[in-house]
């Protein structure tokens, strides 16, 4: 239970951002640049929780797969929604390569455990 509350605070802080800031609900309408800054926003905090936890002696769980899997498929929504509207993703493509980098590196850490 602890770790799913950990997990929502970077959730609830982006979706913060983004009602306040741009006045919205759905992320997958934002323009470029702002669906950049919430998804950075939502990583960021996302990857902290995680490092939080690892301080703490906790290992990296399903519930942490579950919720890095959710934030991938964000991502990957927004890319298919960039390329069908004929819009530049390459950031969101490197992000999503990042991405991809660091959940293979908290699996392969998990498995050599």
């Amino acid at each position: 239970m602890k770790k799913i509350i950990i997990h929502t605070i970077p959730f609830i802080i982006s979706w913060i951002w983004l009602i306040v800031n741009k006045e919205i609900y759905n992320p997958i309408s934002l323009k470029g640049p702002d669906f950049l800054k919430f998804y950075l926003i939502l990583l960021l905090g996302f990857y902290a929780s995680i490092f939080f936890l690892k301080s703490c002696n906790e290992k990296v769980s399903k519930t942490t797969f579950y919720f890095i899997i959710s934030i991938f498929i964000l991502g990957i929504v927004k890319l298919i929604r960039g390329i069908f509207l004929g819009k530049p993703v390459g950031f969101l493509i490197m992000i999503l390569i990042l991405e991809v980098i660091v959940m293979l590196f908290f699996n392969l850490s998990e498995l050599k455990r």
